[in-house]
């Protein structure tokens, strides 16, 4: 009698908790919202993997790997960051032109003073996935030398972390 009264008991729990339904994100239920993170004295890595766990959604209980689910970012102050080690001299950025001999590679030190954002819009780039939705995601990524931006509008709605 008591094993009968388990089983029913059981069907009822797998009534109400179905495990096998999966949970996906649809594009109207997309909440995004802005975020601005300042790279004054921050370590390049570690700043690049904080802004693409945010730019994909990895913070939030809503995370699938296959929609956009992230926020938008806004990194100011990105000609203040720190290398590590003797990387502004041995860390080298490569560009290929297509030709023979056309590799050219350009140290740490050198492409930060021709553009400070391209560090961080490079180490982003390389920490998101290899699919479609990369550039998806890295179209809500803005990078700013300055403490200015002009995206004010788009923040007042939401606290600042």
């Amino acid at each position: 009698m008591a094993q009968h009264f388990d089983d029913i008991k059981s069907l009822e729990w797998n009534k109400i908790m179905d495990m096998n339904t999966a949970f996906f994100l649809k594009k109207e239920a997309r909440d995004p919202r802005w975020h601005v993170v300042d790279a004054s004295g921050k370590v390049l890595g570690r700043l690049c993997t904080q802004v693409a766990d945010l730019l994909r959604g990895k913070d939030k209980a809503t995370y699938t790997p296959h929609t956009d689910a992230g926020d938008y970012v806004i990194v100011t102050n990105c000609d203040k960051i720190k290398l590590t080690g003797n990387k502004w001299e041995a860390k080298m950025y490569e560009r290929f032109s297509g030709y023979r001999s056309g590799l050219k590679k350009t140290a740490a030190r050198d492409v930060f003073a021709k553009d400070p954002g391209f560090l961080i819009m490079h180490g982003v780039r390389g920490m998101l996935p290899k699919n479609k939705l990369n550039r998806a995601v890295l179209k809500k990524l803005r990078v700013y030398s300055g403490d200015q931006h002009p995206h004010q509008a788009q923040i007042i709605g939401f606290p600042t972390k």
